[in-house]
């Protein structure tokens, strides 16, 4: 078995996007923490053939490496890492009259990550990286207050940082969804000044590193049908009552009213990208719906196989409606294939939680580069 470059430890792991990126680079799962217990059923059911040890057990029957609530976690058992990679909740810090560092997190889950990491520094074992996930809505939040702190936690601990919104568009998959990364470095073992985030992918596989206005005419082509599954296959199911399909256009038209942006959004198979999924969207469907006008039916859903693919898992399910896309660089077998292995509701609720593969994979990619190898 080829040795690892680096170890990574994986938080808020949801369904495990970030392992599979870090995986593909060369990483080392070493400890894995997800409270959700349907997520948890997904992530042993994909990793476990990857990563066996992460799911070993004690002689009761208990995790060793597989945590379930990070508020309980020992830091000290944790074995030692370089990487820690999490898409952490965004939650409200008590920042009134305090001095915005490690202090102010506490109660908080970032406070977890900041307090593993601390008992790494302070056992003499700092990682050397820390790899950040959030909703773009963080920079903002708590009129910036939020991140203040994080970034404040970060620099207390020694780390040098920089964070940037991407968006998953430009890194081959048909989806319009934004999301805020900190990629930090431990100043003292990685020296270097900067990180260079990747803002897409260029049809030859090369990284965009500039983010200019044209950005959409050099990245990888994409169109919503990449992700379908043959027509013929799709069970009759997915396509909306009229019932909803009223109630959809009613609600539309009254935010309309109201002036509220909030209703259905309609795409086709030429759409160049559809709305951003969201953990409900087992509820109605509405953020992504797929026109079926032509054949004189309702708009339809995603299947949780199209649902996966669009954010660049490799899910074979009934194949695809156009099969070159079976092999294009998100869907071919040089990637793993991932396995769906709860209900629909849950298959869709992962889905929507989880990570853009594609995007984490070029991070990882360009973290080993300019900052583990530097």
């Amino acid at each position: 078995m080829k040795k690892a470059l680096f170890t990574f430890i994986d938080l808020f792991a949801g369904i495990g996007g970030f392992h599979t990126a870090m995986h593909s680079v060369g990483g080392k799962c070493v400890f894995a923490s997800e409270w959700d217990k349907y997520a948890r059923l997904s992530y042993e059911s994909n990793y476990k053939d990857i990563e066996p040890t992460l799911f070993k057990k004690n002689k009761k029957g208990e995790y060793l490496y597989f945590n379930e609530d990070i508020t309980e976690a020992d830091p000290e058992s944790i074995p030692v890492f370089d990487v820690c990679c999490g898409g952490f909740p965004c939650q409200p810090f008590s920042v009134a009259g305090l001095r915005r560092g490690f202090e102010d997190t506490r109660g908080t889950l970032f406070f977890n990550i900041a307090n593993i990491v601390k008992q790494k520094i302070d056992s003499g074992n700092p990682p050397k990286v820390l790899f950040l996930e959030n909703v773009k809505g963080l920079k903002n939040h708590m009129k910036g207050e939020t991140l203040k702190t994080i970034l404040a936690t970060l620099d207390e601990l020694g780390y040098a940082y920089c964070y940037e919104v991407l968006n998953a568009k430009f890194f081959g998959v048909p989806q319009n969804r934004e999301r805020l990364f900190i990629v930090a470095w431990y100043k003292e073992l990685v020296n270097v000044d900067t990180f260079r985030f990747p803002y897409g992918i260029s049809p030859n596989g090369d990284t965009i590193y500039e983010k200019s206005k044209d950005l959409s005419d050099k990245v990888i082509r994409t169109k919503v049908s990449d992700i379908f599954e043959p027509e013929q296959t799709i069970d009759k199911y997915y396509t909306i009552s009229d019932r909803m399909w009223i109630g959809h256009q009613k609600r539309k038209e009254r935010n309309r009213a109201n002036g509220k942006g909030f209703g259905y959004s309609l795409f086709n198979s030429d759409s160049v990208y559809c709305s951003t999924i969201s953990a409900r969207y087992w509820k109605d469907g509405s953020e992504i719906l797929i026109d079926q006008s032509d054949k004189g039916l309702n708009p339809r859903r995603l299947t949780p196989v199209e649902a996966g693919r669009l954010q660049g898992y490799r899910i074979l399910g009934n194949g695809w409606q156009n099969p070159q896309c079976a092999d294009n660089v998100n869907y071919n077998s040089k990637n793993p294939e991932f396995k769906i292995v709860v209900s629909r509701k849950e298959a869709y609720h992962q889905f929507g939680n989880s990570v853009a593969i594609p995007v984490i994979k070029r991070l990882s990619k360009e973290i080993v580069e300019q900052l583990l190898k530097a």
